[in-house]
């Protein structure tokens, strides 16, 4: 079996941790062990996502429209930001109305919606949590040079 044609899209890659053989979707980079037995799908093209943003003083530019000199610390911006994303779970805010409260970004005039978007457009973490995000759904606190996100995926 293991010399068996794999479906299009996977690779057979060797493990340097085990020495076992995995699979990879050359589209995706997911792995798994088992062996596919169908075409790798190569995932949204794009999606489209809210964002609320917290800087601090070691954001790449610690300023926005709601404030020229940020001087929170990154632990204080995580705190806002698990703080906002409690709110939202517990129904007591919406998403869009803290984006556009809160939010260090200028998207926050639009309750934080960024548009469509598509892969290699944003920053590593940022894109990486935005397309494992299922429609509806929200992140967990995302670090990037930015700042601390929470991340409403939307399409």
């Amino acid at each position: 079996m293991a010399d068996a044609p794999l479906p299009a899209g996977w690779e057979r890659r060797l493990s340097r941790s085990t020495g076992q053989h995995y699979y990879l979707n050359v589209y995706t980079k997911e792995s798994q062990w088992d062996v596919p037995e169908k075409p790798a799908e190569p995932g949204p093209e794009q999606v489209q996502c809210s964002h609320l943003l917290v800087k601090h003083k070691d954001s790449r530019r610690p300023s926005s429209w709601r404030e020229a000199n940020i001087t929170r610390t990154k632990e204080e911006a995580l705190e806002l930001v698990k703080n906002y994303r409690e709110q939202i779970v517990q129904g007591k805010a919406s998403f869009a109305d803290l984006a556009t409260e809160y939010s260090d970004c200028s998207s926050a005039k639009r309750g934080g919606d960024l548009g469509p978007f598509r892969k290699g457009a944003m920053q590593k973490p940022f894109e990486e949590a935005s397309f494992s995000l299922k429609v509806g759904e929200l992140s967990e606190p995302v670090f990037t040079d930015s700042g601390v996100h929470i991340i409403l995926r939307t399409v």
